[in-house]
């Protein structure tokens, strides 16, 4: 069974994972996926996966991208793919509603929805949405990502947008999680200069593998965050085949700007402040102007082990 046939209600009454019929083989050798509509198709906007390991700062580097994007003059729409539901909190000063929280009001009519009941606009323009997820143990959260592509685009929102960026929760542990890569053109990984980070990363990087053979979507390189150095990250980047596109340090004046429910184009202006909005401005420069893919091949996990820290 096709899982784009199956109601969204089941996700509520908890039979999701048991009516889904898991595919096996669909989406890389050895994988076990969800599988989504095929045709559920984006448009012509540049599209954008961030990934990284859980707390390394994606909510937070995907929100500044956004804004950066759209100080290009680009019109942006951020998708925030974590039950938390804080990815565009700075963007919005607020939690914003899910759109499982609004589908579940209209008891999962979809057609009585309007535009404004589930995207909100944010600082400068970019428009927001958080897809949400299953109540815990009950759903796949890539389910609720293809059902939030399929609502944008019935209400045609998707067609006057120049870029999407899909922030999606901690490590690829599963289908449901990389389900984002079947919409993206790039996938963009944020680490730190550690080795749990690192690992992630690996991990990251053949869940983009696999899904590269069925869809379009390609490494798009690593973004370095709360770096005061990158040699561990430029270790791993030479053996597997990745490239660093931009860093950012580890500053107080991130940790502001989470409490104050601002992006750091917002906060007060300082020299080390405008060196990381810089920093973004160029990174979106790069990123719309179109990269290469990286053909990275991942490492084992113990090789991994022997291959960073110190002699």
């Amino acid at each position: 069974m096709n899982v784009s046939t199956i109601p969204l209600a089941e996700i509520k009454r908890g039979t999701l994972a048991a009516a889904a019929g898991i595919a096996r083989r669909a989406d890389g050798a050895g994988s076990v996926q969800v599988q989504l509509d095929p045709d559920l198709k984006i448009g012509n906007a540049k599209v954008f996966a961030v990934y990284g390991k859980g707390g390394i700062g994606k909510s937070t580097t995907s929100s500044n991208l956004s804004v950066a994007f759209s100080k290009l003059g680009k019109r942006v729409l951020q998708i925030g793919c974590d039950p938390k539901h804080d990815s565009t909190f700075t963007l919005t000063k607020k939690l914003m509603p899910t759109v499982i929280d609004v589908l579940e009001s209209v008891d999962f009519h979809s057609e009585e929805l309007r535009v404004e009941d589930f995207v909100y606009q944010g600082y400068n323009g970019v428009m927001c949405v958080e897809a949400g997820g299953p109540p815990a143990g009950t759903g796949c959260g890539g389910y609720v990502v293809g059902q939030t592509v399929k609502l944008l685009k019935e209400h045609h929102l998707l067609e006057d947008t120049d870029v999407v960026i899909f922030d999606v929760l901690g490590d690829v542990v599963c289908g449901g999680f990389a389900a984002p890569l079947q919409h993206a053109d790039r996938a963009l990984i944020v680490t730190a200069n550690d080795f749990d980070s690192i690992f992630a990363m690996n991990r990251i990087v053949a869940a983009i593998q696999a899904k590269s053979k069925n869809y379009n979507v390609r490494l798009g390189g690593v973004i370095a965050n709360r770096c005061a150095d990158t040699d561990q990250i430029d270790k791993f980047n030479n053996v597997i085949g990745l490239k660093t596109m931009a860093r950012f340090p580890d500053l107080d004046v991130v940790r502001r700007s989470r409490l104050k429910k601002a992006t750091l184009f917002e906060m007060e202006d300082s020299p080390e402040l405008r060196a990381v909005q810089d920093e973004y401005m160029r990174l979106a420069a790069k990123l719309y102007a179109g990269t290469e893919p990286l053909d990275a091949m991942p490492m084992k996990d113990r090789d991994i082990f022997d291959l960073l820290g110190f002699d």
